[in-house]
């Protein structure tokens, strides 16, 4: 087993890791990275360090004497010929992040990332799905009714598509969040949402959105009945312990990574529209849908950040950039459009 999993390019113990690694996970758990950087860590280390001794076997060996200028030029060299633009970045981010580590421990005196190479990330504008495309995903999923699969379940994958297009929630907000994260007010509901950096934010939701979520809980009380969470006899959110998982898999369990990521991809093909989402965007398409149609909706960038959770308001000012209604209008206005206006003299 150890062996296979190897030759899959995960490593299977701390052993498996130089001394030197353990420490600078240790040191980076303290900032409470998300279990998805966390893997990215280890997935990114050992992709280089193998190349760098030749024999994933070998990789504890590795010392940081070993990561030269030339050594890191070469293996990420290597590492890129298949590799996508984005993940060649993350990598180069992890082991930049590693060498500053082993920098101020005294294990190394210069940081060679900075004479490697990385390619530059195009930053095309956000855009949204429109109301139209998310109207046609979820008339697909509707249509898992007549479905006789227990993983199909409409009830719990429209509360995720539309959780998703009226909350903004990001691929783990979704995963981590729980049924007492949602708080009932009178004007509708809130969900707190525990975000990427540590960083808690507040969405309200409309009573709309509660309503399906609500449907969804029911529907998951009849699915597992006694196997439903502590569930009490009253119905909607309050019967439900609050630190129960909001949304679960086909198990019952918290839904995973993978399950989220594949209902989505299901939806969006079962409705004829996986050309129309941008290469490798599930959960954020939703998520850009949120996003530029409340900035096609004239709200402040300063809002706008606060709600999505961004830690810079420049990353927020893009949507609205990319605003097409907001940005036709203000264009429209240009009185210079009246000389086009203006009959033509004969």
């Amino acid at each position: 087993m150890r062996a296979a999993q190897r030759s899959m390019g995960i490593p299977v113990s701390e052993s498996d890791y130089p001394q030197w690694f353990s420490e600078f996970l240790a040191d980076r758990a303290v900032r409470k990275p998300s279990p998805h950087t966390a893997k990215a860590y280890r997935q990114d280390f050992a992709a280089i360090a193998e190349l760098l001794v030749g024999d994933r076997a070998q990789m504890a060996q590795l010392s940081p004497a070993d990561i030269t200028k030339d050594a890191m030029r070469a293996a990420f060299a290597a590492y890129a010929a298949t590799r996508e633009p984005a993940t060649i970045r993350r990598c180069w981010s992890t082991w930049n992040t590693l060498c500053v580590f082993l920098q101020t421990s005294d294990r190394m005196t210069t940081n060679p990332m900075s004479m490697v190479g990385r390619p530059k990330m195009r930053k095309p504008l956000p855009k949204g799905l429109g109301a139209d495309t998310v109207a046609r995903l979820l008339a697909a999923i509707e249509g898992d009714h007549d479905s006789r699969r227990r993983s199909d379940w409409p009830e719990r994958d429209r509360a995720l598509v539309l959780t998703g297009v009226l909350a903004g929630l990001r691929t783990d907000e979704l995963i981590g969040a729980n049924i007492g994260d949602i708080r009932l007010t009178d004007e509708g509901g809130v969900i707190h949402v525990r975000g990427k950096g540590n960083k808690d934010r507040r969405i309200p939701l409309e009573q709309s959105l509660l309503d399906v979520l609500e449907h969804y809980l029911d529907s998951r009380a009849v699915r597992f009945g006694t196997r439903a969470e502590g569930r009490s006899a009253t119905a909607g959110f309050a019967a439900w312990p609050a630190t129960v998982a909001l949304f679960v898999g086909s198990d019952g369990a918290r839904i995973t990574r993978g399950t989220l990521q594949y209902r989505l991809l299901r939806a969006f093909k079962k409705a004829g529209l996986n050309d129309q989402r941008t290469r490798g965007a599930l959960v954020h398409a939703l998520r850009h849908t949120y996003a530029t149609e409340l900035a096609n909706s004239a709200v402040s960038v300063y809002t706008l950040m606060k709600l999505l959770g961004h830690e810079s308001i420049a990353t927020s000012q893009r949507y609205v950039d990319g605003a097409g209604i907001e940005n036709r209008k203000a264009a429209a206005l240009n009185p210079l459009y009246g000389l086009i206006r203006q009959p033509r003299q004969s």
